[in-house]
């Protein structure tokens, strides 16, 4: 009985410095990638700033608020993609309600031209590599979710709370479905099956899907 108990105990050590040296290969991981991003785009973003407040008055960054790791709030940043008074546009046009309503967002008249092209090409969530960088996110994780998304299924992902949001993450890679329980089942599987190979094959996968279009 003495015998398995320890062995039991070593065990869970090794358990123990197995999980800490994977969490500490995911920051060096993160950090090795997001800093010398950042420092080969700043021309891109500082372009995509300029083309923003040249097409429509307003602030180029938009701030999302989130839930993170441990339950805390912070601002996801991402590009303005739309009008700042992107509402009351789309409050004249009733006749493309139902096109935004089933996500058609060519249709959406809230949109910018510029943002309409950075949202196809996925580059305006580029400014999340800052978040990356203040450590609310993660390159690789479960997709953030506002307050109210997570009061309405985020208790039915296990673990959310629990690890960074990511910027890139397996639902992303898996074709983005439109159905919670998917989502719910994929996110989960990634927070329980976790493992730094996960990411960076997430990772390569992202890439690919980026410039498949």
């Amino acid at each position: 009985m003495i015998r398995v108990s320890s062995n039991n105990t070593a065990n869970q050590i090794a358990s123990l410095h197995t999980q800490r040296l994977q969490q500490g290969l995911k920051l060096a991981l993160d950090y090795a990638l997001t800093v010398p991003t950042l420092l080969l785009i700043t021309p891109l973003l500082i372009l995509i700033a300029l083309l923003i407040k040249a097409e429509s008055p307003g602030p180029a960054l938009y701030r999302v608020r989130v839930v993170g790791r441990g339950g805390r709030e912070f601002d996801a940043f991402k590009f303005r993609t739309m009008y700042v008074d992107g509402n009351a546009r789309l409050i004249a046009r009733r006749d493309q309600w139902m096109d935004v309503i089933n996500g058609h967002s060519d249709a959406d008249p809230r949109l910018t031209r510029v943002g309409r092209f950075l949202r196809r090409c996925g580059l305006d969530e580029l400014p999340r590599l800052f978040n990356v960088l203040n450590r609310t996110m993660s390159l690789v994780g479960p997709r953030m979710m506002t307050r109210n998304e997570l009061f309405r299924f985020g208790h039915r992902i296990q673990g959310y709370t629990d690890v960074l949001p990511g910027m890139t993450g397996l639902w992303q890679v898996s074709g983005h479905s439109a159905r919670i329980s998917e989502r719910v089942e994929l996110e989960t599987r990634y927070i329980r099956d976790w493992s730094i190979m996960m990411d960076v094959k997430i990772l390569v996968q992202s890439v690919v899907v980026a410039f498949a279009g």
